[in-house]
């Protein structure tokens, strides 16, 4: 019997070409900030997050240019310009003998636009303030509780606890209304709590930041039997150097999701304090407070509660979707 070889038409049948230099695709690495760059460019919704944020910034920075602009002081009165002869205040308006009104007036009489403005400081100052105290104590707790364990972690463990099991809402009611309303001669703890933003600053972060606390821990109880640490320690690292300088980058992801997280919390309670008018002094302008004018004037003028709370919603939702973007970019178990 003959034997049939097959044999190739063309040499390359049997050996592919190799591409032109030109043509290789090249890999190229990318740094973790980079791939993180990469999957939160991604999220639409966290990137108008941002733009949000960042103009609601700007026009809190930019308030004093925005009054002087509009010639209307922060606590000015035009009771004779934008109100009724029943006292009533009058609605946005783009031409009035005391110049323009964009959100009309408040109860009373003073530039709604002005106070909205500068009543974003006020919540940007308060949440941003509070988160730090929140971060401080929250992440030091945390790391020391997770990293020793033992006696250090049963007592802030228990401490946390305790913190959980206290009404946080009505301690701050108290101590925000007994500091707050003090007479002049008075003075709260030493004088070290006066009335004003830094009060109601203080008062969140101090009941706060067992949340963060117990994440931290649950971190670090992890970390802390990686081999890094065990390389550090085996080079004669002290404790603190271990914690603060191996452990405690590893965790800023869950910090800074967190923090993005509890900002919009702490501007919400702020916001809620002012509406039940213990918050920061009537002199300084406020969301919550605004809001909470608003409930004797909301059925003839809508727009005293409509453009505080718009401002409120918007910088709210805009720190959840940015906070949502950033865990999902960190999380690499994300599609």
């Amino acid at each position: 019997m003959s034997q049939t070889h097959l044999e190739p038409d063309t040499v390359e049948d049997e050996v592919s070409p190799e591409p032109e230099a030109g043509a290789r695709a090249e890999i190229v690495g990318r740094s973790p900030g980079q791939i993180f760059w990469r999957r939160f460019r991604k999220d639409k919704l966290a990137l108008v997050g941002v733009f949000i944020l960042i103009l609601i910034a700007a026009i809190a920075l930019a308030a004093p240019l925005f009054a002087n602009l509009v010639g209307h002081p922060v606590n000015k009165q035009f009771v004779f310009e934008m109100t009724t002869p029943g006292g009533v205040p009058l609605g946005p308006t783009l031409s009035n003998e005391a110049g323009v009104f964009l959100f009309g007036a408040d109860g009373t009489a003073r530039d709604l636009f002005v106070r909205v403005i500068y009543g974003a400081q006020t919540s940007l100052i308060v949440a941003l303030s509070a988160t730090a105290i929140e971060l401080v104590l929250g992440v030091t707790f945390g790391i020391m509780a997770g990293f020793y364990r033992g006696r250090v972690d049963s007592f802030i463990s228990g401490l946390i606890d305790v913190f959980f099991a206290l009404p946080v809402l009505l301690l701050m009611l108290g101590i925000v209304g007994a500091c707050g309303a003090q007479s002049p001669g008075q003075e709260c703890l030493g004088g070290l709590l006066q009335p004003g933003r830094g009060l109601v600053a203080f008062v969140i972060g101090v009941f706060g930041w067992p949340y963060i606390a117990r994440i931290i821990r649950g971190q670090v109880l992890s970390l802390r039997e990686k081999e890094f640490v065990e390389a550090s320690r085996s080079l004669g690292a002290s404790n603190m150097r271990i914690m603060f300088r191996e452990i405690l980058p590893n965790v800023l992801a869950p910090i800074i999701v967190y923090t993005t997280l509890i900002i919009p919390t702490n501007i919400l309670i702020e916001a809620s304090l002012s509406f039940l008018g213990i918050g920061v002094p009537p002199s300084i302008p406020s969301w919550g407070a605004a809001l909470n004018e608003a409930t004797s004037y909301y059925r003839v003028a809508w727009w005293m509660m409509v453009f505080p709370g718009m401002f409120l919603f918007a910088t709210t939702l805009a720190f959840n979707l940015v906070g949502d973007g950033l865990r999902d970019a960190f999380d690499p178990k994300t599609a």
